[in-house]
């Protein structure tokens, strides 16, 4: 098993670094520099890397990733407006923005279970290597590479390997059991920010159950969305989005509709909304830190990688907060009953 390095001050002797299982990020990052930072805050010399979540269509193979059985750089994250992916090769992905060599652990060694895997991180380590790629296209290889990497002081990746190194965990919890959800009474509400196809299904949806507000991009406005809200939210559940095609995206919104997100989250949550569904990471963000969430209580799963949260200390909240490209068509009416 590999060594660990140490314990950080407070006394946590691992730390996980949980990134979307498309690998969303630039050459600038942010996936490479969060990992190196990660690693000089916790004095360790090397990590793993993968993405691979078989059970929700993402697997690496030799350094690979594909998505619904599609090279990445195929998919629709080829078009995503803020982390365009035109490299399927995750070692040179990962190479182009962290510092130090990126290795492989490829699928034959990644088959050979958890010994193998091991031995191949300690040759990558040897060899000066402080980052590797592990392939996975099924649960098995992801429980193997856990047992392999649960000595690691810092492992990266999607859901998956995180699930592979909690069963590798000497205190494990009953298998198949989630924190049940607290009782929490108030109204509800449905932010998109994310432009991927999975969540433009998803709003294209919504819209035929839900009110539904769509915020202008180029100039959004958080008041008229909260106005708009008001007048509805006694009645059921509200969908405000600025969900839109690639082609529809105006250059330079991001960061404005990030901004209209928290101002949006925050009105909603003085108008009593409690229940809140979020789709995109960088909305889910911006939500998070508007409502002052900072630790998250795991419920049970809405569907593959998404469950409900309920926040701890603070304002009592209900949040699904999910990748762009996770959830089925029906994602958030399904959340939404799921309360009952």
């Amino acid at each position: 098993m590999p060594r660990s390095n140490g314990c950080a001050p407070g006394g946590a002797e691992r730390f996980y670094f949980k990134y979307c299982s498309t690998f969303d990020s630039t050459a600038r990052g942010n996936i490479g520099p969060v990992a190196d930072a990660l690693l000089e805050a916790l004095g360790a010399d090397f990590t793993v890397a993968t993405p691979a979540y078989p059970r929700n269509g993402r697997t690496v193979y030799q350094g690979h990733l594909f998505v619904g059985g599609v090279p990445l750089a195929e998919s629709g994250m080829r078009h995503h407006p803020l982390t365009p992916m035109t490299d399927s090769n995750l070692v040179h992905v990962l190479q182009a923005q962290a510092r130090g060599t990126v290795g492989l652990v490829p699928f034959e060694i990644v088959e050979a279970g958890a010994a193998a895997i091991g031995a191949r991180i300690e040759e990558l380590r040897t060899q000066s290597a402080r980052y590797a790629i592990l392939d996975a296209t099924r649960d098995a290889h992801l429980v193997a590479a856990g047992a392999a990497c649960a000595g690691l002081a810092l492992a990266t990746g999607g859901a998956g390997l995180a699930m592979g190194i909690a069963r590798a965990l000497p205190a494990k919890p009953p298998a198949g059991r989630a924190a049940p959800l607290p009782r929490i009474a108030g109204r509800a509400a449905i932010l998109a920010g994310s432009c991927s196809e999975a969540t433009r299904a998803q709003v294209d949806s919504a819209r035929s159950r839900y009110p539904a507000f769509r915020l202008d991009a180029a100039n959004p406005d958080p008041a008229a969305a909260l106005d708009w809200a008001a007048a509805r939210l006694a009645a059921g559940p509200v969908l405000l989005y600025s969900t839109a095609a690639p082609a529809e995206v105006v250059p330079g919104a991001a960061q404005a509709l990030e901004g209209a997100f928290r101002d949006i989250a925050r009105g909603l949550s003085d108008r009593g909304v409690r229940r809140f569904v979020v789709a995109g990471g960088e909305t889910s963000g911006a939500v998070v830190e508007a409502l002052g969430v900072r630790a998250l209580a795991i419920g049970p799963e809405i569907d593959p990688g998404v469950p409900w949260t309920a926040a701890v200390g603070g304002e009592p909240y209900l949040l699904a907060l999910k990748s762009g490209n996770f959830g089925s068509r029906e994602f958030f009416a399904k959340a939404l009953q799921a309360l009952g």
